[in-house]
Formats: C-alpha cells, structure tokens, sequence
C-alpha cells in the first residue's frame, strides 16, 4: 500500500468513525471528495489509483482539481468549498504521522475557500475556540506564547497591529487590569481584561522575564512577531485543532476571525452592540463619535 492508501484506510476506518459529531452525509462528502480527487489524479497524470502517493496531493494538484469541479462539473463555490473541507480534515489528521511532508500539507490546508456570493466573516463557535486554545503544545516556551497570544485576542478583541505592538509594559495587571495599544493611525486604546485573563498574564510575565527583547509576544531574537509569523502560528494551531473539532476545517480562521469572535462573544452574553463597539474602537474615535 502506498502512504496515501494507508493514509486514507486510516481515515475512514478509524478517525472518522470515531467522530460522533459528524453526519452520514458528511462522512459520504468526505468519501466521495477522496474518490473524485483520486480519479482527477488518474486522469491528469495517467496515474493508476493504487501508485499515488501523498506527495502527488500537493498544491497545484487540489487547486486544478478544485478548478475542476468548478468549470468541468459545474459546481457551485459552496460545493467546491466542501470539497476542500474535506481534503483538508484529512490532511490535518495525517499531519502529527508525515512529517516529512509537513510543508506539502501546510501549503493545502492553507488554500483559500472560494468567494461566494454573499461572505461573511466567521467567528469560533465555543467548542471550536476551545479547540484552538488547546492546540498549542504547552510544554514549550513557544506554545506557552502562543496559547497566551490567541486567548488574549479572543478575549480582547485585538487587531494584528495592536498586538504585534504590544509590550511588556503595556499590561497592567492591578485591581483594575488593562492592556494599553496603539490602534488603527496610532490611536491609543486601552482595554479591560478579565481577572481570569490577569491572572494567566501575570505567569505569562514571569515566566518572560529574562528573555531577550523588550516585545509581549517576541520571537527567537526577542523582536515582536511578525505579521505573517503570527498568521503562520495560527494556521498551525487551526491545522492541529482540527484534530479534534473537524468543524473549524470549514472556516477560514484569521486574526480577524478572532476579533469577530470576541464581539460575537460578546453579542450571545448579551452585552448592547454600542457598548462592543466602544471596546474595540481606539479611545479619539470614541470621542470624534460623541462629537
């Protein structure tokens, strides 16, 4: 059997017979999405079925597959979008057993689902935020990092910019604690934090203290993440939350998507959507829309 062969008896047979959350129809998507890449392979490449391996899934392979099934048979984005979700859920799955191939399965899962006629931008559901708070692997530094970076945007509702500025400094984890940023034109924010969030700060800071660099969230040379470094983290710890919430396959998470998330949280606790709209506006613009 090939690795691919082997790869996807695995899946069938174990992963996703396991997942009491997913539909027989979507188990049936999964199946045939997997049967017609698989014959798109055969047809393109005049591959038999049984010597494709998993380095022929690359890329360029799903993406003119997925130009297939949208010129050749017609299929809608929404369609097209399933067919992706599929492909990636088992990418993600396999990933942990290939890391040979890490960079070929990296470069599928992050294909961009199709535009449809009328995108919304997608928040985490609670199940799929938990999910991804789990994902990193906290018994390094960098996963410690990153596991505080996502919760504080969650929790937040911070833009890429305003974290990438932060600094240790900019957290004050008094009776009253608050993170301070520069927002959108360098306008100054300041945002409450929960006692929860407090709290996982103040080990946070401890446990920085001593690195190299004068950035919250720095990297291996103590200078703050960069802004593709921060997009790169996420979509590893999305690929990895996968695992074990398949449904965040099917959304496109950025940065933004967790901004959206906090101000959803916000909406279901029931906080008025002016008040949510203060919290994540910078402190001029509060005062030019009270003029």
């Amino acid at each position: 059997m090939t690795n691919l062969a082997t790869a996807l008896q695995s899946f069938f047979t174990d992963y996703v017979h396991a997942q009491s959350n997913l539909s027989d129809n979507t188990i049936a998507s999964y199946r045939d999405t997997w049967r017609l890449l698989i014959k798109h392979v055969c047809a393109t490449t005049a591959t038999s079925a049984d010597q494709i391996r998993l380095e022929d899934i690359d890329r360029d392979t799903v993406k003119a597959f997925l130009e297939h099934l949208s010129k050749e048979r017609a299929n809608s984005a929404a369609t097209r979008n399933a067919r992706l979700i599929a492909i990636r859920v088992l990418f993600a799955h396999i990933l942990p057993d290939h890391p040979e191939h890490a960079e070929t399965i990296r470069r599928v899962l992050t294909i961009p689902p199709a535009k449809t006629a009328k995108p919304l931008i997608s928040d985490l559901n609670e199940n799929e935020t938990e999910a991804l708070l789990a994902a990193p692997d906290t018994a390094t530094w960098t996963g410690r990092r990153d596991q505080m970076m996502l919760a504080l945007v969650i929790t937040t509702g911070l833009r890429i910019s305003e974290l990438i500025g932060l600094a240790n400094t900019s957290i004050h984890t008094g009776t009253s604690p608050y993170i301070e940023c520069d927002g959108k034109g360098r306008k100054h924010r300041a945002t409450p934090i929960s006692a929860k969030t407090r709290d996982q700060m103040r080990a946070y800071l401890n446990e920085r203290t001593g690195r190299p660099g004068s950035a919250l969230f720095p990297g291996p040379r103590g200078n703050a993440l960069s802004r593709d470094a921060i997009e790169r983290r996420l979509a590893t710890h999305v690929c990895t939350a996968t695992e074990s919430c398949p449904s965040i396959a099917a959304k496109h998470v950025t940065m933004h998507t967790l901004r959206h998330t906090t101000a959803m949280n916000l909406l279901h606790a029931g906080v008025d959507i002016t008040v949510i709209a203060l919290l994540l506006t910078p402190t001029e613009n509060r005062a030019n829309s009270a003029n």
